[in-house]
């Protein structure tokens, strides 16, 4: 794809947004029956024709006339044929002005309330198909406008919206919508407040507030609007555009007039005046009407306000971002900091586009995603990654022996020989498997995986560096945040599950060349040990002295000490060993254990255990960058 367009259809008034890939930056509004907000409003003519917007309300010669559908769109089925019939005829217009061309390679970002669930939003989608749109695909109106400020980089204050919660409420025609979004991602919540409670309700106010200030107009009015709902409706559409229009400066308007007058044309055209002053504006907020249940908005909204913050079993949101045509009214962020004391409340700059704009930043940001995907999985099925690991092998290796063979001297092999010593164990040579299963018992409990998880991450640092070398690139071209495959920030973050374990990234089956080397060095050196026996003091010590001498003598050393392995030594005999005889040279034992495995490692390279760890490491970090990967979902700067 490279076009996309953000449909923003709202009970009031809708917009439409368009950006094309490698043309723009940014998106541009489109102009739709000569507005770029048009009235959310279809007719049907004597003729047949389809018209939308404003002249929808009040052509004389319409057999069909449908206005505020959307907001019945969850409770009354009749209205998805409504919203084909209005969709159809935006489609139309685009079509016709040419900003939108058959077959092109395009898509359409469609917004919906925040509360509607998969099922619904589905459904909705389903409309736009059968409508004829291009392939199409319905997004939070909420988590729009908080992308279109991201991505306009208009939320300069000082929160890391990446990570930390934010709250987005979108105050519209009809209903006020909140969306809790954490790390990014939306999470799923239910509605507060009441879904009804829309800045609709203060126009309404408005235009009863200025009919009643009519005069002698004032009955004619009314006769109009009981026999009339398009131009009662019209009329409410233009309370509405005063009412943004004096809370846009609210202190300018506190020294000049805010009013506009419209003529209503039926039977004979009759004048409204419209007006909004200080006095009005806290009517609007203040009144108690019925369809609140004798509660201002005021009342319902910090109510609403509340029921969310209940809601919320996350943290409290850190930004809580305003946007709908009501959102500049400054008490509006007041009653927010009352309830949410420690959030930084901010508000759209533009909030009647923001959601049309954020839906086509959305389209964009899913086709980067896509292409980002596929280059990740291009380089997981390369050998880079088996290729920076097997080269950071050696070191590995190493790092483990150097953290392993003192913990095993002391508690697998002092053990062990004790245990010979005290005739629990009949030959040397029988320690030889005993070691093995031993060392391989110490290797998986939880105190080696423990020991070994600080020097692995440490050896991971350096694979990291290089395989950012790697990841950073394909997260920049794709303008994907780099930290989104940043494995560095995972080594010691222990409140994120997602990581490379460095726990278990040695299998013990994966460890047998190491246990191998160190085992048959620990052989050697308790048969090293009996060296000390010539040199013990008393009486015994010099004959058993003599017997070795003349053993050696007949024998030579290595033959002596092959019969030495075999030979089932009385108890008696071993006991004169000093029990501190073979711990006391652990020091040295371990040097020479260490220097043993590093030269049977450059000697006799096992390929197939290097090959396996390789593997396993690999296969590791590839399934981590993968669900790194999965979890980016639509970012929002």
């Amino acid at each position: 794809m490279d076009r996309f367009f953000g449909f923003d259809l709202g009970d009031a008034e809708s917009a439409i947004s368009r950006l094309v890939k490698e043309e723009q930056n940014t998106p541009e509004m489109l102009t739709v029956v000569g507005e770029q907000s048009f009235i959310t409003a279809y007719a049907q003519l004597q003729n047949g024709d389809l018209i939308i917007g404003e002249k929808a309300c009040y052509a004389d010669n319409a057999v069909k006339r449908k206005l505020r559908f959307k907001s019945r769109f969850l409770t009354d089925r009749s209205s998805e044929a409504d919203v084909r019939s209005f969709a159809a005829g935006v489609l139309g217009e685009l079509y016709g002005s040419g900003e939108l061309v058959k077959n092109e390679n395009c898509s359409f970002y469609i917004g919906c309330p925040a509360g509607w669930d998969r099922n619904t939003r589905e459904r909705y989608r389903e409309i736009f198909e059968k409508a004829g749109y291009p392939p199409s695909r319905i997004i939070s109106e909420s988590r729009a406008a908080m992308v279109s400020a991201c991505q306009s980089k208009h939320l300069q204050v000082g929160v890391d919206i990446l990570s930390r919660p934010v709250l987005v409420i979108d105050i519209g025609s009809s209903t006020t919508d909140f969306a809790y979004i954490m790390g990014g991602k939306e999470v799923e919540m239910r509605t507060g407040g009441e879904v009804v409670l829309g800045g609709g309700l203060m126009d309404e106010i408005l235009l009863e507030e200025s009919v009643a200030s009519a005069g002698l107009m004032k009955k004619k009015i009314q006769s109009v609007f009981e026999k009339s709902e398009p131009w009662r409706t019209y009329a409410e559409f233009a309370a509405r555009r005063l009412k943004e229009k004096y809370y846009s400066d609210e202190e300018y308007w506190s020294t000049h007039d805010c009013y506009e007058s419209i003529v209503l044309h039926y039977d004979l055209p009759v004048k409204l005046t419209l007006r909004m002053d200080r006095k009005t504006a806290d009517r609007l907020v203040n009144k108690k009407i019925d369809k609140l249940g004798r509660r201002s908005w005021k009342d319902v909204f910090i109510s609403s306000l509340k029921d969310v913050q209940k809601s919320i079993t996350g943290a409290q949101p850190e930004l809580i971002f305003l946007t709908g045509g009501v959102s500049k009214l400054p008490a509006i962020r007041d009653w927010c900091s009352s309830v949410f004391r420690d959030s930084i409340v901010i508000s759209a700059t533009d909030p009647e586009f923001s959601v049309s704009k954020g839906l086509s930043y959305c389209g964009r940001i899913d086709e980067d995603l896509s292409e980002f995907r596929a280059e990740l999985d291009e380089l997981i099925a390369s050998t880079a990654i088996e290729d920076i690991v097997s080269k950071h092998i050696p070191s590995l290796y190493r790092k483990a022996v150097d953290t392993l063979v003192d913990p095993i001297v002391k508690k697998v092999a002092v053990p062990v020989f004790d245990r010979w010593r005290n005739g629990e164990i009949a030959r040397l040579g029988d320690t030889d498997e005993i070691l093995q299963n031993e060392v391989e018992h110490f290797i998986r409990t939880d105190e080696a995986r423990e020991l070994l998880a600080g020097p692995i991450t440490d050896w991971l640092k350096p694979v990291v560096e290089e395989l950012e070398g790697l990841t950073v690139p394909v997260c920049l071209r794709h303008r994907v945040p780099y930290t989104a495959l940043s494995l560095k920030s995972y080594l010691n973050a222990s409140d994120i599950d997602i990581k490379v374990d460095a726990k278990n990234i040695f299998a013990v089956d994966e460890l047998t060349f190491l246990i191998d080397s160190i085992v048959t060095a620990l052989v050697a050196l308790l048969i090293a040990a009996i060296d000390v026996i010539p040199f013990m003091a008393g009486p015994e010590g010099v004959l058993i002295g003599i017997v070795a001498s003349v053993v050696v003598l007949f024998l030579g050393k290595d033959k002596m000490q092959e019969t030495m392995l075999t030979a089932d030594i009385p108890k008696a005999m071993r006991k004169l060993i000093p029990k501190g005889a073979f711990s006391s040279r652990t020091d040295s034992i371990s040097a020479d254990i260490k220097e043993s495995f590093y030269e049977t490692l450059d000697k006799e390279k096992s390929d197939e255990i290097r090959e396996r760890m390789v593997a396993e490491i690999s296969g590791q970090i590839e399934t981590t960058l993968i669900h790194m990967a999965e979890v980016v979902e639509i970012p929002l700067g």
